[in-house]
């Protein structure tokens, strides 16, 4: 049995913490006692220390599947600046290395060992890994191993292989967005036995969510300029909907004196590593990016997320959108869209040829047509669409609830008259 005081020390020693966050410690617990949990913990929760603390305090190796290059990488360099041995198999290492890490790891070299779905999906990383002395295996992401959310990964449906070829183990799966249809999926894709659930609120106190329907992309581009100016010299993501909007926003906000830079999938890998730099080291605190910005990324100070286009799904919203404020201060969520968001989106649906996935599409558009466009708190309805039932009727911090925020209200106003000229002449 683990003594209470040997977590606390751990908790301590490794991450200077003297407490934990809700729920964490009931995870900690529940995998140190060799319980299989399905974990579902907002982004900023401190879901990685929920598989990382009983890692050290084990012994063995734990293993973590993730679909984030960036995240294995941080984590692993993160982990290693505490004095904790880890490494992480991916594509970006030379094969020399990857054999060497896989000596070791045989050895019992590591505490934690991340790897992606599709290289434990091979027979011969399965062979491997029944000489390394696992001690479990943690699901980071899990929700994309259901059909019914939003980041669907057929990968993830294989992962049922590790309860049947390591039926002692337990398995651990953790994610910060999953509806109550999808975390059935994910006790039921991966064979979870009596797990410990732990699901903490989806309401995140110290965000303020703010919804404007802009008239044309000169309103938006208005009003883009006057949020990032409201938090001048602060941290911000801009998220586009295209690689062609991401290059031209960028460009338009270093002509105003913002200083960022664009991400994109489609980006030389060594430019997009000098621009997540730049912004990380905050030379240059707006990221401009498309949804390839952000997975993984562990910057806890960002103070205003901006989406220029209507998101998918509330699931997507609200992993990015949770990307501020990881660090408890208040920071703003702020979507501004066009009604031809809602036709584009249309469009991509109809345009599927899977029926069954057209179906939760739709699903997910009327979802987000709802959030967008429906007076009720903000917060409260993302409560809603995660099966949370709320005690409170508003959360005191949207615009729904105490109005939209000044900057907003003057910006819209000064760009009314630009609006009038346009309409006259």
């Amino acid at each position: 049995m683990i003594e209470t005081d040997s977590v606390g020390e751990t908790l301590q020693r490794h991450w200077g913490y003297r407490a934990f966050r809700p729920l964490q410690e009931r995870a900690v617990r529940g995998i140190l006692a060799g319980r299989d949990c399905a974990v579902i913990m907002p982004t900023g929760g401190g879901k990685s220390l929920c598989y990382q603390l009983p890692a050290v305090i084990l012994g063995g190796t734990a293993i973590v599947i993730s679909p984030l290059i960036a995240l294995m990488q941080d984590q692993v360099l993160q982990l290693r600046e505490m004095n904790i041995s880890a490494a992480f198999l991916n594509s970006t290492l030379p094969r020399p290395e990857q054999s060497r890490i896989m000596v070791d790891a045989a050895q019992g070299a590591f505490r934690l060992i991340y790897l992606s779905p599709e290289r434990l999906a091979n027979q011969d990383t399965v062979a491997w890994l029944r000489r390394v002395p696992v001690s479990f295996f943690a699901i980071d992401e899990a929700h994309c191993i259901s059909e019914w959310g939003h980041e669907f990964r057929p990968e993830y449906r294989q992962l049922i292989a590790l309860r049947q070829q390591f039926s002692g183990k337990p398995i651990a799966a953790f994610t910060a967005s999953a509806t109550q249809r999808v975390r059935h999926d994910i006790l039921s894709q991966l064979g979870l036995r009596d797990p410990e659930k732990l699901i903490v609120s989806f309401r995140r106190p110290n965000l303020r969510f703010a919804v404007k329907k802009c008239a044309n992309e000169e309103v938006q581009k208005h009003l883009l300029r006057a949020a990032l100016t409201e938090h001048r010299g602060s941290a911000a993501i801009v998220y586009a909907p295209t690689i062609a909007r991401v290059m031209e926003t960028a460009d338009w906000l270093e002509g105003l004196g913002i200083p960022a830079v664009p991400y994109h999938g489609q980006m030389e890998a060594e430019i997009r590593k000098k621009n997540q730099a730049l912004w990380m080291s905050d030379e240059r605190p707006v990221m401009v990016g498309t949804l390839a910005f952000g997975l993984g990324i562990n910057k806890a100070s960002v103070r205003t997320v901006i989406h220029l286009s209507l998101p998918k799904s509330i699931e997507q919203y609200y992993q990015e959108a949770g990307r501020a404020g990881r660090d408890g201060l208040v920071s703003d969520c702020v979507l501004l869209w066009q009604y031809r968001d809602v036709a584009l989106l249309a469009h991509f649906i109809q345009a599927g040829t899977d029926s069954a996935e057209r179906e939760r599409s739709w699903q997910r558009y009327h979802c987000v047509r709802r959030f967008a466009e429906t007076n009720m708190c903000r917060q409260r309805q993302i409560c809603e669409h995660f099966g949370e039932k709320p005690k409170w009727e508003g959360c005191g911090q949207c615009d729904v609830c105490i109005g939209e925020p000044a900057w907003l209200k003057a910006a819209e106003a000064k760009a009314a008259p630009a609006r009038k000229r346009r309409g006259r002449a």
